[in-house]
Parts: structure tokens; sequence; C-alpha cells
């Protein structure tokens, strides 16, 4: 616990779920590391729609909680045990608990790591939690066989953070990515970020497209973000032993599962993958983390930072992200 005088830092908390108005920015203490843990100042910090959903209380917090899962900025000092940093580095870090949306902090250092100097903070704190989940997504949530290039696979919102990113590491891995947004705009903008094929599913079935660019055949995967709106139809997408892959909940919850309809489309596959599980231990978050500096310094993906507010604006921030204003990623400023 801190000391009575310890000094305070800005951070952005929530007393109860709400809306956007819920979040205020407070004063409050911030002490030395303990074991395994280092303290970090921020120079910049990253949005996602996780943070939404813990501000709304879907993925329930205990209260009064902080908010933001990631952020970069240099390690102000490291506690006993921690021997993968020290104090002066540049780091970076996608990690629980929740807590980034502030100007300094104490944190577990088993999820953070030293940021390359080719890479910038703003960068760096946009790029960790949607790109390490770009990569468990390509590198890890497989269908049955596998992926080869050539494949075609379908990724829902992909005009997004985490989608924007998929474009570009599926183009580089050689995989045909169809992509899946809600305006002509942001289906150009995943285009241009190396999606083979994209659909404007506000105007289109997505089913029949899907169906047409793969000659009837189907995908081998889905990776869906957007959950309610999507999850039944994209199981109509998939070939036999097909995988559907949520990982969000954008519009709602999905459906619960019905076995049997799984049997009848074709002996598919349905998972519901987290990051932080992928990234539970600080060897496994170092080499997700390594793979995914090495195909951003390649140029090979790019992190397009295309909004920055004061962290004092953070509730303007969650308005524009739930009215899906946004594209590519968007940072605080502290």
């Amino acid at each position: 616990m801190p000391a009575p005088n310890s000094p305070t830092t800005r951070a952005i908390r929530i007393d109860q779920p709400g809306g956007p108005e819920s979040m205020h920015l407070v004063e409050v203490p911030i002490g030395e590391p303990g074991p395994g843990e280092i303290r970090i100042r921020h120079h910049a910090c990253g949005l996602n729609f996780i943070d939404v959903y813990h501000r709304t209380g879907l993925y329930p917090l205990p209260l009064p909680a902080s908010l933001g899962m990631e952020a970069a900025g240099i390690v102000d000092s490291v506690g006993e045990g921690v021997t993968h940093l020290r104090a002066g580095d540049r780091a970076v870090y996608a990690s629980t608990p929740p807590g980034s949306y502030c100007e300094s902090r104490v944190m577990p250092a088993k999820c953070v790591v030293r940021l390359p100097d080719g890479i910038d903070f703003e960068m760096g704190a946009a790029m960790m939690l949607k790109g390490l989940t770009a990569q468990y997504l390509l590198k890890k949530t497989l269908p049955q066989a596998g992926l080869q290039p050539g494949d075609f696979i379908l990724f829902h919102a992909a005009a997004g953070g985490v989608g924007l990113i998929a474009c570009q590491w599926a183009r580089a891995l050689g995989l045909q990515l169809i992509g899946t947004a809600g305006s002509d705009e942001k289906c150009a903008l995943a285009l241009q970020n190396g999606a083979a094929h994209a659909i404007n599913y506000r105007r289109e079935d997505f089913v029949v497209r899907v169906k047409d660019i793969t000659g009837g055949r189907g995908v081998k995967v889905v990776y869906d973000s957007v959950g309610k709106d999507t999850f039944e139809k994209s199981l109509d997408v998939l070939q036999p032993f097909g995988l559907l892959a949520n990982f969000g909940n954008a519009s709602g919850k999905a459906p619960l599962v019905d076995l049997g309809v799984l049997a009848a489309k074709g002996s598919l596959y349905v998972t519901r993958p987290t990051l932080f599980t992928h990234i539970a231990t600080r060897e496994a978050t170092q080499a997700m983390a390594d793979d995914l500096f090495a195909v951003v310094s390649s140029g090979a993906v790019k992190i397009p930072v295309e909004r920055r507010y004061a962290l004092a604006d953070a509730a303007q921030a969650h308005r524009d992200l739930e009215a899906r204003l946004t594209t590519g990623c968007s940072i605080l400023l502290p």
C-alpha cells in the first residue's frame, strides 16, 4: 500500500458501470513496485473495445475500477525479482489488471516488454493489444488442417484496429482475407491494407458474397469480433471442418451454440479465445511480442494511429468508439 504522503497520478476511474459519463479523471496515490512489479510512466495509452466492455459491466470489474489495457512509456523503477526490465527502459504492454488510462502506474512486470528503438511510444501504445490479438488469431487460432498460402479467411470488422493489422499480416502470410465493414469507405480502407476482397455488410449479404468469391467452397475460418449480428450467418460460410473464432462482442454477446447445428453444417468448430490466456507467462508474451515487432519493423504491417485524445477526454473517445466513428487505432495522451 502507498504511504499517506506518496506521489499521486491522474487516472480514469469508474465508480459504477455505465455510459461514457461514468468515467472520471481523479488523483490517486502511486507507490513503489513490489516483488514482480514495475512502475511505468506512460507516454501514450491504447484505446480498445474491451475498455467499453469493462466500463459497461459486460466484463465486470471490482469497483471502483480503473480502465485501460495497454500503454507505452518509460520504466521508473523495478521490484524484487524483475530481471528483464530496468529503470530507464522504453517499455510497452497489453496486460491485466486494467489500469492503463493514467499517467503512471505500478503493475505486474510479466507482460511488460522492452519497446524496440524503431517503434515510437504512440505506435507502441496503439499496437500491442490489437497486434498481439492478430498474432494469436492468425498464428495460433487455426482450423483443423491449418492455413496455407492461398487459403480464404473471413474477417469481420476489417477496418477496425485489429482488422487493419490482420489485413496486412494475412497478406504477408499469403492468405486471401475477405473483410466485412459497415461502409464503402471502410471497405476501401481494408482493401488498401491488404484485404483481397471487402464486403459492405449494410448493402450486401456477406454469405452470398463469400460463396461467390470462393466459388461456393466457403472459407476455412471466420474471425469474428462483432458477435450477435454476425455469429449465426458466419457458420453458413464455413467449409466442412471449418472454425468460427469469436473474439469479441461489439454488437452484443454471441448466441448459445446448438451442437446439432454444427454437425448439420459440416462438423464445424467454434472457439472463444482470449488474448490473456495466450500471454499468461512472460515467455509467451515475449515470443508473441517479438513476432509482432518483427512484422512491424519489416514494414509488412503498419500501425495507423488515426485519432489522439487527451486523457481527460477519454469519455469522448469512448463515444466515438461505440459509434464506430473510428478506424485503425486511437490513443490517449496523458
